[in-house]
């Protein structure tokens, strides 16, 4: 391929990068608010959990399992009809947002409770003898202290969004996937197709980076297995402690 039809392509591979982006922006969005919560309902219902609910933990991470056993392309075409009634359409990036987030949620979800099951227990402990209930051990313990890891799982969640939808692109959702199909493929455009090949791994070596360099950021200033959960709860108790020696 020439510079001058490089040139002639460039409009259609920016605007391919930009649907690309955008459906894997939403559908990140919406997997993160669902799955976040999902998966710390597994961690909840198990056993042993705070709110150990055995049957209602089987039902939930049944249903995880089912659904991220799907082939995507298949979930595609099952979520048609769903896809049809919240969009309009089966066509376009945000159509491919609606099989996108469906199929991220459950794979989230996963990476979430792993994340949330490496917590020291011990700091769970040290708010429930403070009096602390399930929705504070959630707040502040459980996700600040798998924070670096829920990152590391939100970049990876990502990084298999952008080629979920790659995938999208060969049913008409648009995107880099879409350009490599129709041009690399059909019109054996073979160039165009190892150009939107090289875009997507510098796509997902930058996304990769960023998600790397955020997690160890969060590490070195006492992620997981740090001490300030505990210590912010214990100071909020030292003024009272003071008054009383005072009284006395």
């Amino acid at each position: 391929m020439t510079w001058a039809e490089l040139s002639e392509r460039w409009p259609l591979l920016e605007q391919a990068c930009g649907d690309t982006l955008y459906m894997v922006g939403w559908s990140t969005l919406i997997a993160v608010v669902g799955g976040l919560p999902l998966g710390v309902l597994l961690v909840l219902t198990d056993r042993g959990g705070l709110l150990q609910n055995v049957v209602a933990g089987k039902v939930i991470g049944q249903v995880v399992n089912v659904a991220r056993s799907m082939p995507f392309i298949i979930l595609m075409v099952a979520l048609m009809g769903f896809t049809r009634s919240v969009t309009g359409t089966t066509i376009g990036r945000d159509a491919a947002i609606v099989p996108l987030a469906v199929g991220a949620i459950p794979f989230f979800a996963r990476l979430v409770e792993t994340a949330v099951r490496e917590v020291d227990g011990g700091l769970v402990e040290a708010v429930q003898s403070m009096g602390g209930n399930t929705w504070t051990i959630v707040r502040k313990v459980l996700v600040p202290e798998s924070l670096p890891s829920l990152i590391a799982g939100t970049t990876t969640t990502i990084v298999a969004l952008i080629g979920y939808s790659a995938m999208a692109g060969t049913v008409g959702a648009g995107g880099l996937g879409d350009i490599a199909i129709r041009y690399g493929y059909q019109r054996f455009e073979t160039d165009l197709m190892w150009i939107t090949v090289a875009i997507l791994a510098v796509v997902i070596s930058l996304i990769q980076f960023a998600g790397d360099f955020a997690a160890r950021s969060l590490h070195r200033r006492g992620g997981r297995s740090g001490p300030a959960p505990k210590l912010r709860l214990l100071k909020a108790k030292e003024p009272a402690t003071a008054d009383v020696g005072k009284v006395a």
